[in-house]
């Protein structure tokens, strides 16, 4: 079993399915440090002001990643779908962040 991205929902129901059963509590961390050659070129960046396209992107890919744990931890418990799906990060040091994708992973069958 897995669980697609259009399975996925900060919402507490998927419309048009009915939650047959609740697993509970799944997530996914991983944890980012910035290198010294993006720390520098986003420091450049914001010499000229706007978006700081260096980071962005780091953002990103760490929250990209984090969900997608999230989906294979509810995989493996047996869900189809996540509810009620949020983000958390935490800085652990300085230059050290760690993202965190949580949610409730349900069993849904399509209503009737």
């Amino acid at each position: 079993m897995s669980v697609s991205p259009n399975m996925i929902t900060t919402t507490f129901e998927l419309p048009g399915y009915r939650i047959a059963k609740t697993i509970g509590l799944v997530r996914g961390v991983t944890v980012r440090s910035r290198s010294i050659f993006g720390t520098i070129g986003a420091s450049l960046e914001t010499l000229v002001g706007g978006n700081i396209t260096l980071f962005e992107e780091m953002c990103e890919k760490t929250r990209e990643e984090a969900l997608e744990l999230m989906m294979q931890h509810a995989a493996q418990e047996g869900a189809n779908a996540v509810i009620g799906v949020r983000y958390d990060a935490t800085e652990v040091m300085q230059g050290v962040t760690e993202v965190l994708a949580y949610g409730t992973a349900v069993q849904v069958e399509r209503a009737a």
